[in-house]
């Protein structure tokens, strides 16, 4: 398996997100609502899904499946700057 930038690039975001994550979680330890509990747990969800798709885009040859992958991935990325 040969070099591959963007998923080294995917990676490295991807571990930037969770430590921001984590970051966030304690600072907000014992201090958050139920809203914010949910909240975050929605973007949790969102960011593993876009973590799934940015992985099976990589890998995707046919055109349609990648169309399909790429604008889910555009929905999530939308509903993630919500």
């Amino acid at each position: 398996m040969g070099w591959d930038g963007d998923d080294v690039a995917g990676k490295m975001e991807e571990a930037f997100e969770r430590q921001q994550a984590a970051a966030d979680a304690r600072a907000n330890r014992g201090t958050s609502s139920v809203e914010e509990r949910a909240r975050s747990a929605k973007f949790e969800s969102l960011r593993l899904s876009r973590s799934r798709i940015m992985s099976q885009l990589a890998n995707a040859t046919n055109p349609a499946y990648r169309t399909m992958l790429e604008r889910a991935l555009k929905s999530i990325n939308d509903q993630m700057a919500q």
